[in-house]
């Protein structure tokens, strides 16, 4: 829809809109999203099969439980219940002290006992926010098995993964655009990893988003989304009236998809709902206005997305939760969390790590660090461990600010052009090993405050000390060959291992000399054989004289203060 714009603070300077623009009128998307995720356990949720998602051979960690043979007794696993509570911490949302779990009828190939073992009235943890997005509630439930369905004319099914401890989370319907979706599923990503609850690798099944979506005539529907933020509470009953048709993206598996699926369902949507207003039909005649809809395809119902064509397709009609008969489980008792001491408010809040949001906020406000640099160290375990070592070693803000450069630009440069962390590098990689010794590198930034090394020189001499500690072959092209002198030339690893950094940097000429004689005397030969420079630089050009600098670095191979060279020359010029 070539003339649909987004309204953003850039357009509304009084204030920011989410509101979407066509053919001169304004619609008004609602979008919830819901997630689920697996959690990372020793055992499934309700039997003691491994809970292994790199499993490869196919139906071999299963047993009577979860295959759903007659006769079995589903049992708790106390770690999920953890990881649960612990989330509902993080995100600042209410506990459920008494909790049960129902038993979620359906059908369907990959559910063995013909229903899902489910959480319905009693979710363990109620309401909170993440990023900004209210929460409804977030329950734990049992994960299905796997489907295959590109082998032939017939489907198979791994058990592998049917009973593995599955989160859900339900946002309340306060996203209005696809950027924030994204947004919130990633810090979500963010805030199991941190936990140790999950890696939710979206790529493995192990994260899936779907997206409700309903587009709006009506703008009382984000007011009611405006109150609802501002309040942090949830969106009032008597806003749904004013939603749109509601329609499910179900089992997104990137966050990308997530963010194009909702993109294509709002052009949609609002290409349905101009052709019926293009009808003359109204909105406030419910019935008329669902029926005209219906006939342009925008129903209430489940959809998939395609990934190749960047569009959603139609799957079923969208269940309602009478239509699973949910009932409490028999089998499984009652759980009270606050019988349980370790699951105490207190207990809990000790052995909490810092959270996303907290370390952002430290990197950016302690440090100083730009949000985009910060935001490297957030998404990286490894690099972040790294810098704070570092930083614990420079101490001084000054020489913190002088690494943050040096990490985020030339180490996280170099592991990413050599993979290191895996077969996508560092761009996608959430815990590098940095194999430099922090000691190794807090001298780099040491030995450059005291006028020790170059720029060019320190660079050197960090990729000297990568090459050495990943144990990674110089690169075999003319770059390193030309000159044997060159500091990146092949350098025994065993010998860069046992020196300390000065003695690195000194035996390959890297260390910065401070000679004024010897300086002195380049730069006269200098000036003897580039006369036309100096008459440049006596007729007001003072740019000139920055030929001789850049002939004093290149004649030392770096080893001159580039500062010191130039207030060197401009002494020695001014004096002719």
């Amino acid at each position: 829809m070539s003339d649909t714009t987004l309204e953003t603070s850039a357009k509304a300077t009084e204030k920011t809109t989410y509101a979407v623009e066509s053919n001169g009128r304004l619609y008004y998307p609602v979008i919830g999203l819901e997630i689920h995720a697996e959690l990372k356990t020793a055992s499934k949720m309700f039997c003691p099969c491994r809970n292994d998602p790199d499993e490869e051979k196919p139906n071999v960690n299963v047993c009577a439980i979860c295959m759903g043979h007659p006769g079995t007794l589903p049992v708790l696993n106390k770690q999920a219940i953890k990881h649960m509570v612990r989330i509902g911490t993080a995100i600042g949302g209410t506990v459920a002290d008494f909790t049960e779990w129902d038993r979620k009828n359906y059908f369907y190939p990959d559910i063995p006992k013909a229903y899902q073992i489910s959480q319905f009235a009693h979710p363990l943890i109620t309401g909170g926010s993440l990023r900004g997005v209210g929460l409804t509630r977030i329950h734990l439930e049992e994960d299905t098995a796997s489907s295959s369905h590109d082998k032939g004319d017939y489907s198979l099914v791994n058990f592998n993964r049917s009973g593995v401890p599955l989160m859900e989370l339900v946002t309340e319907p306060v996203i209005r655009d696809a950027k924030t979706a994204g947004e919130f599923a990633k810090e979500l990503q963010l805030l199991l990893r941190y936990l140790g609850a999950g890696e939710a690798n979206m790529e493995k099944g192990e994260m899936r988003v779907e997206v409700n979506i309903s587009v709006s005539t009506n703008p009382k529907a984000h007011e009611y989304i405006e109150d609802a933020l501002r309040e942090n509470k949830p969106v009032a009953k008597e806003a749904f009236s004013t939603f749109g048709i509601k329609t499910e993206v179900k089992n997104i598996n990137s966050f990308r998809s997530a963010e194009r699926s909702i993109e294509f369902e709002l052009e949609r949507h609002i290409k349905a709902i101009e052709a019926v207003l293009a009808e003359g039909i109204s909105p406030t005649d419910t019935a008329a206005w669902k029926a005209a809809l219906a006939t342009k395809k925008l129903v209430q119902e489940t959809r998939g997305f395609d990934e190749s064509t960047g569009k959603t397709f139609s799957q079923r009609a969208k269940e309602n939760s009478h239509d699973y008969m949910y009932f409490p489980d028999p089998d499984i008792p009652k759980l009270f969390i606050s019988e349980i001491p370790e699951f105490g408010a207190h207990e809990i809040a000790a052995g909490m790590p810092a959270l996303p949001w907290q370390v952002r906020d430290r990197f950016v406000n302690t440090f100083e660090m730009k949000a985009e640099d910060a935001e490297m160290f957030v998404q990286n375990s490894g690099f972040r461990n790294f810098f704070e070592l570092v930083a614990d070693a420079l101490r001084e803000k000054e020489l913190i600010k002088l690494a943050t450069n040096y990490v985020t630009s030339d180490l996280a440069g170099l592991i990413k052009k050599y993979g290191i962390g895996n077969e996508s590098g560092v761009a996608t990689a959430t815990s590098t090993t940095i194999a430099i010794p922090v000691q190794n590198f807090a001298d780099i930034i040491f030995m450059i405050k005291a006028g020790e090394l170059s720029s060019r020189g320190a660079k050197d001499l960090l990729a000297m000390l990568f090459f050495a500690y990943y144990d990674i072959a110089l690169p075999d092209t003319e770059e390193y060959k030309k000159d044997s002198a060159s500091p990146l030339s092949r350098i025994p690893r065993d010998e860069i291992l046992q020196k300390s950094t000065k003695e690195i940097a000194e035996a390959k000429g890297l260390v910065q000399k401070n000679d004024p004689e010897a300086l002195n005397k380049m730069i006269a030969e200098l000036v003897s054989a580039h006369p036309s420079v100096v008459a440049d630089y006596k007729a007001g050009k003072e740019a000139a004289l920055m030929f001789f600098v850049g002939q004093i670095m290149k004649a030392s191979k770096g080893s001159v203060n580039p500062a010191a060279a130039k207030d060197a020359v401009i002494a020695y010029v001014q004096a002719l």
